[in-house]
């Protein structure tokens, strides 16, 4: 199975046709989003674009391709012109024999192993690290990057973790899944 995983659209129609786009040329199986949405919360400023609207448009135009996780500024008012679940405050994939848990990462998630790994976004940095509990992997924000990183997104694909730039496709960090934590 092949995955585009992005999380923090906060509701920057811009941003999100590029992702819808970039999904499409990666010809992923699903995209997970992790997230915020289409607010842009109250701590951030309004990203380029800003129209909820249009982020339901383009997000409802893949619905059958998504599977998401709730973040900390998406509200119930939002299902209302959603038209795929996004309420769930997780959900768990098989990956490389190990367990994946996706979340958006404003809250903790207990009862974790040493081999899961944690997918999130929600502090909008790229991230791979082995912690004590888990493989820690943060996808970063499509629309509001923060200390100088790229507007990203994530591929997963076999062993391998893909680290895009939405703007332009490139790569700029590769890891392995089965190189860390075994």
């Amino acid at each position: 199975m092949k995955y585009v995983v992005a999380s923090d659209i906060h509701g920057s129609a811009r941003f999100c046709r590029l992702l819808k786009e970039r999904y499409s040329e990666e010809r992923a199986d699903k995209l997970l989003l992790l997230g915020d949405l289409l607010y842009h919360g109250a701590r951030n400023p309004l990203p380029e674009e800003y129209s909820t609207l249009k982020c339901a448009e383009i997000l409802n135009s893949i619905k059958d391709e998504l599977l998401c996780a709730r973040g900390n500024c998406d509200s119930e008012v939002d299902q209302m012109v959603l038209e795929f679940p996004v309420f769930a405050e997780f959900f768990l994939l098989p990956l490389c024999g190990r367990t994946a848990i996706f979340t958006h990462g404003h809250r903790e998630i207990a009862a974790m192993r040493r081999e899961d790994i944690l997918f999130n976004g929600h502090f909008h940095v790229p991230a791979f690290e082995q912690r004590e509990t888990c493989l820690y992997v943060n996808c970063g924000s499509v629309s509001i990057p923060k200390e100088g990183s790229p507007h990203s997104y994530l591929v997963i694909e076999d062993d391998v973790l893909l680290f895009k730039d939405v703007v332009s496709g490139a790569v700029f960090r590769k890891e392995r899944l089965t190189a860390a934590g075994q």
